[in-house]
């Protein structure tokens, strides 16, 4: 239902969604942290890159992802599904680790790209809510997330408070990361000295304080 320019209960529905999208991160707490941790571990012991997948918006979320790494230590590259179906696979081998992000597990190009990648013998972490899905069943190793309330994605359908959740879970990787690398923020300064991050940290002393306990 189309609702007026002056409609009092627009605000409401902003309230709604940004109650919903809060909710949906919180469902995190106590459900993920080891999973985690776990893959931390699994990027530190990579002797070859570290590559993130998915498509639609949960491939922008995977492209976030490989971003959030690399300036945290773990050096990462983002590669979309249906390009490596178009011969990018060929830059990923068998000493690398994929990251495949999907909701549903349901992206058809996703799952061929994981058992495409699987029989060449590299590792697809499948990162997912659904454990029974094509691409979790397709991926080497599986980590489910909460999932996320019917209304909290509009219709079931509108990638929103799943892109959130997934970009938590991917931010504390980071930081988890970061911490077992010890990266500082000297070591971030040094690979992103341009915008605000350079600028900061030309400050005397800020470029010295680690961004988490090591």
């Amino acid at each position: 239902m189309r609702m007026s320019l002056d409609d009092p209960g627009l605000t409401a529905l902003a309230g709604e969604v940004l109650a919903r999208e809060a909710a949906a991160v919180t469902a995190l707490t106590g459900a993920v942290e080891a999973d985690v941790v776990a893959v931390a571990r699994r990027l530190l012991e990579v002797t070859g890159k570290v590559v993130t997948t998915g498509a639609g918006t949960s491939g922008i979320m995977a492209e976030r992802l490989a971003h959030l790494l690399s300036v945290c230590g773990t050096p990462a590259v983002y590669l979309p599904a249906m390009d490596a179906l178009h011969g990018g696979m060929g830059a990923v081998t068998s000493h690398d680790l994929v990251l495949g992000i999907s909701k549903t597990g349901r992206s058809a190009e996703l799952t061929e790209l994981t058992e495409r990648l699987v029989e060449r013998g590299v590792d697809v972490v499948a990162v997912t809510e659904d454990v029974e899905s094509p691409f979790a069943t397709a991926a080497t190793q599986v980590h489910v997330l909460p999932r996320t309330a019917p209304d909290a994605d509009p219709g079931d359908m509108i990638a929103m408070a799943s892109t959130l959740v997934v970009g938590a879970w991917g931010d504390a990787l980071a930081v988890v990361s970061m911490a077992l690398r010890g990266h500082t923020l000297h070591d971030v300064v040094h690979s992103h000295p341009a915008g605000g991050v350079g600028a900061r940290g030309h400050r005397p002393g800020d470029e010295s304080v680690p961004v988490v306990r090591t």
